[in-house]
């Protein structure tokens, strides 16, 4: 699990948060000041830090800075919407900015995306009943490696990393044109989408992992 460290001072947010980022599979740890923010830097190494601004000891800026210092990911959440600080905050290198009130899903999201950026990001992530490292290049079911081709892994990838968000045709259709000289129209995506749902399988529930959602296009959960 890759450790995320929340700096807030709203002990009811951080519940919350903490919460929402062990369903993720996260592991968060918390601290309510500067001068705590700073001891679990140094003594876990977190690979992201979410930080509020205020702070009733110190504040997020200098917290900001002293993740920046250790080269970890610094991410802001909080309610001070101003430009001001939204430039402040970036000029000492945030990774990204992020105003209460948010949407759990988004800032999982965008947490995933600032960890990718900086080369954080979990190589192996769960699909059903399937593992994809993403390093490696390989999808395992049941401990045994599926035989995907470049284009049903490329597609599989796609999903892979936008994970709760919906796709259309066409965005699929643009992420995996011409993956190894193979010609990709509408009817090639069907068979491939359709051959891909027979090599991973259903969720654990019995769902199909990939979820069409009619009209609209696809979504991985």
């Amino acid at each position: 699990m890759q450790r995320i460290l929340i700096v807030e001072d709203d002990r009811a947010i951080i519940a919350a948060l903490e919460q929402y980022l062990r369903t993720e599979d996260f592991d968060p740890v918390s601290a309510t000041g500067e001068r705590e923010a700073v001891r679990l830097m140094d003594a876990f190494s977190p690979e992201l830090v979410l930080i509020d601004i205020s702070l009733a000891e110190g504040d997020g800026f200098s917290v900001c800075r002293c993740a920046k210092e250790r080269g970890i990911p610094a991410v802001f959440l909080t309610a001070s919407g101003d430009e001001n600080s939204v430039v402040e905050g970036l000029d000492l290198g945030a990774d990204d900015y992020i105003s209460k009130p948010y949407r759990p899903r988004e800032l999982v999201s965008r947490i995933r995306s600032v960890l990718r950026r900086n080369g954080k990001g979990q190589s192996v992530v769960k699909l059903g009943g399937v593992s994809v490292d993403t390093d490696k290049g390989t999808v395992k079911k049941d401990g045994e490696v599926l035989p995907l081709t470049a284009l049903e892994f490329k597609l599989l990838m796609v999903f892979v990393n936008n994970r709760g968000k919906l796709l259309s045709r066409t965005r699929l259709l643009d992420e995996i044109w011409d993956v190894g000289g193979d010609f990709v129209n509408d009817n090639t995506l069907t068979v491939y989408i359709k051959r891909l749902r027979e090599k991973i399988g259903d969720d654990p529930a019995g769902q199909s992992v990939i979820k069409t959602v009619r009209g609209l296009g696809y979504r991985v959960d």
